[in-house]
């Protein structure tokens, strides 16, 4: 019986949107990425409905496919009936590709041109057909996958959830084996990057939640024309003895479970300044506690024939440690305060540049003095390296100078 083993589910709004209309859910073993379509916030809405009905969980689990198809029923029902009572929803509608692990296979539900692939052996197999024009064309032989790539009409999709009273949804299922990566993504990963890159992306890392950065990370340095979403999971046998578990290859040694939330864009951590990103953890100025003293052992004194009041010394003692204490709070408590009135500029773990406010350091116990504001979808990959070290150089600023410094930034109006 498979079991997912390692998740990660991230959506990031891409360099050239200012919104995000995707939407996903990842609760093992159901897994699920909507890519909303209607303009102003239309898109967000239908994509996020359609989340929330497979949220509710699936009808029946002994028969998945139809579960999946119900669901998706059930959803475009009420995509459809919002945006006909609602002018503002007009229109509305999203794709969806969903899939629930069995307990020997996955099933899939599938409409539009959001997909599913599945690594096995480090090779990359699609498992979903776009719902698309220029898949319909390419289908036909009327047009080749390299005048796909660029064709006028590559947005133009032919189904999807909301739009007409009902809908067809491709369902299908796969055998599937313990080691097997499978991922779901919107048309903002897979439209800016080719599959042999995806697949590369995914070998390269043994850690589901390192791939899924960089797979993210690699669609915004290429242009990042829309909002990008991944979810990806690995699947594993319980049951198979310690030595079928080991990894395949030598890049699989160092497989690590993921949280089971997957991570998301909850993922915030503060490289040093002008430098990108190449680990996960902060690299903040650590306020350190001294180094503990080594003990020196006494030499034996003879008892003293002096009485000391029972508790009377320690009681001393603890009355100035008690109000060091005190204050040391207080100081504490008034420099966070403190913190919350200025901002700064650095990069997340994904290597986007990052409105933070707070100031960039970090407390003994992990306890940090800064939060992230503002994730823009500019890459800092793409800074010349003077703009990188004016830029996230950590200087404090107010927010409305930070506001104005990353509102230039995205727009391109930074000089050098």
């Amino acid at each position: 019986m498979l079991r997912v083993a390692e998740q990660y589910a991230a959506t990031d709004t891409g360099r050239q949107r200012r919104a995000n209309e995707d939407s996903l859910l990842a609760r093992s073993p159901l897994f699920v990425v909507a890519d909303g379509m209607g303009g102003a916030q239309a898109g967000e809405v239908a994509s996020r409905l359609a989340v929330d009905v497979f949220e509710e969980g699936l009808g029946d689990t002994s028969a998945p496919e139809s579960g999946l198809a119900e669901r998706a029923g059930v959803a475009n029902a009420r995509i459809h009936e919002l945006s006909h009572s609602n002018a503002e929803h007009a229109g509305m509608g999203t794709t969806l590709t969903a899939v629930y692990v069995a307990s020997e296979q996955v099933a899939i539900a599938h409409v539009g041109d959001s997909r599913a692939y599945r690594l096995r052996s480090g090779e990359l197999v699609r498992l979903t057909d776009d719902h698309s024009l220029v898949d319909e064309l390419m289908r036909q032989g009327k047009i080749t996958p390299e005048e796909a790539v660029d064709h006028p009409q590559r947005s133009v999709i032919t189904r999807a959830l909301g739009p007409e009273p009902s809908v067809e949804v491709d369902t299908r299922s796969y055998s599937a084996r313990a080691r097997d990566v499978y991922l779901l993504c919107s048309d903002g990963l897979t439209t800016m990057l080719p599959e042999e890159r995806v697949a590369e992306l995914m070998r390269s890392h043994s850690r589901l939640r390192d791939a899924g950065e960089a797979l993210i990370a690699a669609a915004n340095e290429a242009g990042g024309r829309d909002n990008i979403t991944v979810v990806l999971f690995r699947l594993e046998d319980p049951s198979a003895p310690a030595s079928s578990l080991a990894p395949e290859t030598e890049e699989q040694t160092a497989l690590a479970p993921e949280d089971a939330d997957g991570g998301g864009d909850a993922v915030d951590t503060v490289p040093a300044a002008g430098e990108l990103p190449d680990r996960d953890e902060p690299d903040v100025l650590a306020i350190a506690t001294p180094p503990p003293r080594p003990v020196r052992p006494r030499s034996p004194r003879a008892p003293t024939s002096a009485h000391v009041p029972g508790g009377t010394r320690k009681r001393r003692r603890l009355v100035p440690v008690a109000v060091t204490l005190v204050v040391l709070g207080l100081i504490a408590a008034g420099a966070y305060l403190a913190a919350q009135s200025v901002y700064f500029i650095a990069t997340n773990a994904r290597g986007l540049v990052t409105l933070y406010r707070g100031v960039p350091y970090q407390l003994p116990g992990g306890v940090k003095l800064y939060s992230s504001d503002y994730v823009s979808g500019v890459s800092a990959s793409t800074l010349s390296p003077a703009r990188r070290r004016t830029l996230l150089d950590h200087s404090l600023h107010s927010e409305a100078k930070a506001t104005d410094l990353m509102h230039s930034l995205e727009l391109g109006q930074l000089s050098e």
